[in-house]
């Protein structure tokens, strides 16, 4: 079956579903959807509250699909699609989801810089909906063992819910990711940066990297959260924005940064990918100091091109090799 038709064929039912779901329980869609996307998991209606009618109504949806006849990345899709169908009824800025192209060029990138190391513990702090994590879990299968931070309960049990139907080992956590997290160091970390100012003065306070004056800026305390729970020469992929390091506490991130890790890399995206030149990010790979662990002999900086020039593409991504390569043979 072609993958376009097969996505389509699950958005419809995913969204079917939950447009059911959410006005028989008064309910927002993507509340519906999380629970919609559980029942297709279990392949049945689990809201007892139902009447008989609307029960059976969803029951025959969820037997035309049977989600082990589809692949892990059709699944993945759908789902996102109904997800970004129902982010644009209500869902603040910051909540907005990480672009397919933008994880899969994250997870060609941890792979190459982890050679030939099989499996590997991963932490997202703002996992969100966990499009970013999933893309890249969808990736490497079954070799990461997956954390995940998010405050919002409606985006976790939507990140729930699509790790169950994708089968992938994920402990999620509901919780201020900026406060005490009960997680072990992991290997790698992956971040879409929240942006903006953290409310929390008190919370903020404990952090080398909070404000002199006034709210501290959350994605810099985000970043300083994931250095603590990285392992000593683990790796972090942030996505930034343009202009981070030209803020007012620019100098003070930079100073901490030199600090605590190596910058490898910063890798603008396609300014395409996003609503306009202000909204526009990067990439910036890290990797936390550690004895034996090497600074780079040269700071990988690179500028995507358009998705749509192959030539320019490939490119950029010959430029991107033979960085690793020769970091590889130092």
């Amino acid at each position: 079956m072609n993958q376009e038709v097969t996505i389509e064929q699950l958005f419809s039912v995913f969204d079917e579903s939950a447009v059911l779901l959410g006005r028989a329980l008064s309910i927002a869609y993507l509340e519906a959807l999380g629970e919609t996307a559980e029942n297709l998991f279990h392949g049945y209606v689990m809201q007892e509250e139902l009447n008989d009618m609307d029960e059976k109504r969803l029951q025959k949806l969820y037997d035309n699909v049977k989600l082990d006849c589809y692949s892990k990345e059709s699944i993945r899709k759908s789902y996102q699609l109904a997800i970004l169908k129902g982010m644009k009824e209500h869902v603040q800025p910051n909540h907005q989801m990480t672009p397919d192209s933008i994880g899969i060029f994250i997870s060609y990138l941890i792979r190459k810089s982890n050679g030939n190391k099989r499996t590997f513990t991963l932490l997202d702090p703002a996992i969100g909906t966990g499009n970013l994590v999933m893309t890249v879990l969808n990736e490497f299968d079954e070799m990461v063992e997956a954390h995940g931070v998010d405050l919002d309960d409606v985006l976790l049990k939507l990140a729930y819910a699509g790790a169950n139907m994708l089968h992938h080992p994920i402990t999620l956590h509901n919780q201020d990711a900026l406060e005490r997290l009960l997680i072990d160091p992991v290997d790698v970390v992956v971040c879409d940066l929240p942006i903006g100012y953290y409310p929390n003065d008190v919370g903020a306070a404990k952090y080398r990297l909070k404000a002199d004056n006034g709210h501290s800026y959350a994605h810099h305390l985000f970043i300083e959260q994931s250095l603590n729970h990285i392992k000593p020469g683990g790796q972090l992929f942030f996505i930034i924005p343009n202009n981070l390091f030209e803020s007012v506490e620019a100098k003070k991130l930079q100073s901490f940064l030199t600090e605590e890790a190596y910058i490898e890399g910063v890798i603008q995206l396609p300014e395409s990918l996003f609503k306009n030149k202000q909204a526009a990010k990067s990439i910036l790979m890290m990797r936390k100091k550690a004895l034996g662990v090497k600074k780079p002999k040269e700071v990988l900086l690179a500028s995507m091109p358009s998705l749509t020039d192959k030539k320019a593409i490939a490119n950029i991504m010959q430029k991107i090799d033979r960085w690793f390569s020769v970091q590889q043979k130092g």
